[in-house]
């Protein structure tokens, strides 16, 4: 399968070496809308620029996506849809319909066939709350985040004017956890689950108090949370804030039998050394299942509910159920 990879930031790397890792794959080239005499790719992959995608479209299966869900995917994912099959890990939640939508549109109307908010959540925790309250209809979904960077959120304050850096680290509230895996049902809104740190490297004419303003009523992002800002320096940031740990939890409890005597707990965790290439993993195996469908004349738009397993795999179907099953 021939992909190419939009966008050279730390997922876009990520994706390139997750390609390596999988020999049914091809690495057709990067594509990025800066110089592409100024982007070196660590597997000496072609760089070209952003425009010239359209060129190569004969030589590529599928496009993965690497753009931020704040600006980026909202506009390019439709675009490209038009011409490509897509795949991207948008994550801003309360949008997913809208950018279904849109998306769908796009690919129905160029007879290609996408795949959007694919990554671990939304994504493989997307899919552990479907598969966890379809066996425990009588129960809770909660999920945890963190201690970790969030990507988006971190790339959402970079695009605040006067930020030339940040990190936002999601952080699970300890209490809150413990209160659910003891097998009660609390309801707990936003606040009573997590706390959002923010590490903001400012220009040096910024006005440090309307960043923190901007931060802190975010919609989407930070409003409906306890947000602490501090500003520190780019050395800082390098020292302090250069790696992309993340990992979280879906847990669930629920009852089953005729008077809910019996109590369970599916809980599915991620401890993640680096976020991004984790997320890139997830994106390239679920690029081969949208190489096969397309193969097979499917069109339009995709979440990863809609995702046979098998289609996953690079084993065969009888590989998977000798080895697997």
């Amino acid at each position: 399968m021939k992909l190419a990879i939009y966008g050279y930031g730390n997922l876009g790397r990520g994706a390139e070496a997750a390609i390596l890792q999988n020999p049914d794959m091809e690495l057709v080239g990067v594509f990025t809308r800066r110089d592409p005499n100024t982007v070196q790719t660590k597997t000496g992959a072609p760089v070209f620029a952003a425009d010239e995608i359209y060129a190569h479209k004969d030589e590529i299966d599928a496009v993965i996506l690497c753009g931020g869900s704040a600006t980026d995917l909202p506009e390019l994912t439709p675009r490209l849809a038009r011409d490509f099959n897509v795949i991207d890990s948008f994550d801003t939640h309360a949008n997913i319909p809208a950018h279904f939508d849109a998306v769908d549109a796009a690919a129905k109307a160029g007879h290609t066939l996408s795949l959007i908010s694919c990554g671990w959540d939304p994504g493989m925790f997307s899919l552990s709350r479907l598969y966890a309250s379809a066996i425990l209809p009588d129960g809770k979904d909660y999920t945890f985040w963190g201690r970790g960077v969030s990507q988006g959120h971190s790339d959402a304050i970079r695009r605040i004017p006067g930020v030339l850096d940040a990190r936002q680290y999601t952080v699970p509230i300890p209490e809150a956890l413990e209160a659910i895996r003891s097998g009660a049902q609390p309801t707990l809104s936003a606040r009573q689950k997590h706390l959002r740190e923010c590490y903001v490297v400012a220009a040096p004419d910024a006005d440090k108090a309307a960043i923190e303003t901007a931060i802190k009523t975010m919609p989407n992002y930070f409003a409906d949370y306890d947000t602490t800002v501090t500003f520190i320096t780019a050395e800082e940031m390098q020292k302090c804030h250069s790696a992309l740990p993340h990992g979280g939890f879906v847990i669930r409890t629920g009852k089953t039998g005729l008077q809910g005597e019996h109590t369970h707990r599916i809980e599915y965790a991620l401890t993640l050394d680096s976020n991004p290439e984790f997320t890139a993993g997830v994106l390239i195996a679920f690029a081969r299942a949208i190489g096969r469908m397309a193969s097979r004349g499917e069109t339009g738009c995709r979440t990863v509910f809609d995702i046979a397993p098998a289609d996953l795999s690079p084993l065969s179907r009888d590989d998977l159920r000798r080895t697997m099953l």
